[in-house]
């Protein structure tokens, strides 16, 4: 078996330090050692992004969350601004209170999926552009991960009665109708909380991938990338 000299040193998450670096970047890259990398650098971004949704007002000054608004929401809240500009900043204080009462769901379907990665799926991220250990991330886990927590973003969301308060604001305008579609005058709470937890979600990852872009280079880099 060929063996290769290992010489630099990569310095994981917890501190510790494996002296590694070798000749051949794609014999590292779907090693033990390549993969543990590429783990370690998905965990960080996910604890990263349980502590800003763990923390309310984190969450709501957070822009890689905003940035997840679905564009469906960002068009209501545009809306409401013109109407009633205190229901918008309700409706965001809510779902910051939905994604503290669901990142304990999250985070272990996510971090399920970080711990079954394997050789195939370093070698992609290798081969792919920045960010990619992410978007395979997201290919695992975006699915299952909306729908474990749109149920409970519904009951948080009812509990405060939002649903209510928005179609009473924007009643009598045609807005919602041209919005929806098929004439549609009220927005249903199941909409809002798919909406709402397809923010939640997209903006979970995309705190990991923005965590996974700027650790990329000084962990990586031995790696070819």
């Amino acid at each position: 078996m060929k063996k290769y000299i290992i010489t630099a040193a990569f310095i994981i998450g917890t501190g510790a330090v494996i002296n590694t670096s070798v000749q051949s970047c794609s014999t590292l890259a779907t090693s033990d050692i390549g993969l543990s990398i590429i783990k370690k650098i998905l965990l960080n971004g996910i604890d990263k992004g349980a502590n800003v949704y763990s923390n309310r007002e984190a969450f709501l000054q957070n822009n890689m969350v905003d940035k997840a608004l679905p564009k469906e929401l960002r068009d209501i809240n545009s809306m409401l601004e013109k109407v009633t500009p205190t229901l918008v900043a309700k409706e965001r204080a809510y779902i910051a209170d939905a994604a503290v009462y669901t990142v304990n769901i999250s985070k272990p379907i996510l971090v399920n999926a970080v711990n079954s990665l394997n050789a195939q799926d370093v070698t992609r991220i290798i081969q792919g552009e920045k960010g990619m250990a992410t978007q395979i991330l997201k290919e695992k886990t975006a699915q299952q991960l909306v729908a474990a927590i749109t149920p409970k973003v519904d009951e948080q969301l009812n509990q405060y009665g939002i649903v209510k308060s928005i179609n009473t604001a924007l009643s009598g305008s045609n807005f919602l109708g041209n919005l929806l579609g098929g004439g549609k005058t009220t927005v249903n709470s199941g909409g809002l909380s798919q909406l709402a937890s397809e923010q939640l979600v997209n903006g979970m990852f995309n705190i990991i991938e923005d965590y996974e872009i700027q650790n990329s280079k000084s962990l990586l880099g031995p790696l070819g990338k």
